[in-house]
């Protein structure tokens, strides 16, 4: 193992961002990470870069998590158990398992981001989370030195947040998760709570269709409203939708009766953050180099040239105007180093 030094992350977050490591290592193997010189080390576990903010150099070791792989571990009467190595591409790796015909997968197209970061935040779109196919993963232990399983029993999934995300497990660099397995279920039935999916199979004069059919109405959808961070340089969705007391959201929705509501198992009502920001005028509006784009208010852009600091300031921003126009607070989705 030698890491190369002083390494430039600007082209390894999706906001293009400045900043270098101290030092840098691409993992393609599970067993890289039990070499000795890594244990002891200031450690951040990068995946696609897609989830995060960098806000100036990092003085640590970044392991790049790169490990490939993908494959069907076993399958039973009831379902399909896919594994995929934590490296693999998230995008690429859900239109491999539809073109299997394993579906389940197929509302979470196009979102960025690698197979090993999708358990930690538990990516979802489009009425499905992650958690909800997820059977279990591997992960290496830099403190105990060793390998550990986890099931889905222990992951604690909530909206946007796990176990690793509430321990600090992933942040602080104590764990890398090496492979995550998904089980797929046999008895599949599309998912189509969403109007916009709906519209493009509707436009597409499809009534009865297919998870490939889904997959590729709803990367239609994505690349409308959505954009291509390799030409506008973003985090995808920015904040998360805000969960409010039902009291308040009733409040809320008397005052601005269009506001979107949807109200949650445990009696609380999610809100649309995209439609927050937009009312409080953020949508296509720029502070210096960062704005939020004009096509999706939710998502925060590098216009070109900013910094970690030119995010936070429009974050900020943005996070006083809903909190004074609807008394909402915003929380970002993500991770800052």
């Amino acid at each position: 193992m030698h890491p190369e030094l002083n390494v430039d992350l600007s082209r390894l977050n999706t906001l293009a961002l400045p900043g270098k490591a101290a030092a840098y290592q691409k993992i393609t193997t599970p067993a890289q990470l039990s070499a000795p010189e890594l244990a002891g080390q200031k450690r951040f576990i990068l995946g696609g870069g897609s989830n995060l903010v960098l806000t100036g150099d990092f003085d640590g070791l970044v392991l790049h998590m790169a490990i490939p792989g993908r494959r069907l571990v076993k399958e039973d009467s009831e379902a399909f158990y896919v594994e995929a190595g934590a490296g693999e591409n998230w995008h690429d790796f859900v239109q491999w398992t539809v073109q299997q015909g394993w579906p389940g997968l197929e509302n979470l197209s196009l979102i960025p981001g690698t197979v090993g970061a999708a358990p930690i935040q538990n990516i979802g779109a489009y009425g499905l989370e992650v958690g909800e196919c997820f059977h279990s993963l591997t992960a290496w232990d830099f403190e105990k030195q060793a390998f550990f399983p986890v099931d889905r029993s222990n992951c604690r999934f909530a909206y946007r947040d796990s176990v690793f995300k509430q321990e600090r497990w992933h942040l602080s660099g104590r764990m890398a998760i090496t492979s995550v397995v998904f089980r797929l279920p046999k008895a599949w039935t599309p998912n189509l709570r969403y109007a916009d999916v709906n519209q493009e199979l509707a436009a597409q004069e499809i009534a009865t269709p297919t998870a490939q059919d889904i997959a590729k109405a709803i990367v239609a959808v994505r690349q409308r409203k959505l954009p291509d961070p390799a030409i506008i340089p973003n985090t995808g969705s920015f904040f998360h939708n805000p969960v409010v007391a039902a009291a308040q959201a009733a409040a809320l929705a008397a005052d601005f009766p269009t506001l979107p509501c949807y109200p949650q198992a445990d009696g609380r009502v999610k809100l649309a953050a995209g439609w927050l920001i937009e009312q409080a005028g953020w949508k296509g509006k720029d502070l210096g180099p960062v704005g939020m784009y004009e096509k999706q208010a939710l998502v925060l852009v590098n216009r070109g040239g900013a910094t970690g600091d030119d995010v936070k300031r429009t974050m900020a921003a943005v996070q006083a105007d809903v909190q004074a126009r609807f008394g909402v607070a915003l929380t970002p989705e993500p991770i800052f180093l």
